[in-house]
């Protein structure tokens, strides 16, 4: 993976420093296999290039989402089939992680009680 600094989201744009010599061809943002977004490229100091690429809001839904930032030289739609993946950004939005979480956090408590219960139980003999 290249050297990608991730500078994080904001108001729906996720941004980062790449530090590589040369500027990339083309930076795509790729979702479930399909380009979204198209990163834009600028110099950020010699050797740093800032990306920038906008997350449309229909590749946002509740659950896990991952994206992926691609780089390569080619023109076209799709990124070659060789294109460097930069970096990876994992968005959790919605209920479904309410529920994930919930569940996991009642999972624990039971656990937490079988132990209490087992070291009363060796406390006691």
């Amino acid at each position: 993976m290249a050297d990608f600094e991730s500078l994080g989201v904001k108001a729906g744009v996720w941004s980062g420093l790449l530090n590589r010599d040369e500027r990339p061809g083309r930076v795509s943002l790729v979702h479930l296999g399909r380009v979204v977004a198209m990163g834009n490229v600028s110099a950020a100091g010699e050797g740093v290039w800032r990306i920038e690429a906008e997350i449309p809001p229909s590749s946002l839904s509740d659950g896990i989402q991952t994206l992926l930032l691609l780089a390569d030289d080619d023109e076209g739609d799709a990124p070659d089939p060789g294109a460097e993946r930069l970096a990876t950004l994992t968005l959790i939005t919605g209920g479904l992680l309410n529920a994930d979480i919930q569940a996991e956090l009642t999972l624990l408590r039971g656990e937490v009680e079988l132990i209490k219960r087992e070291i009363r139980r060796m406390s006691s003999s």
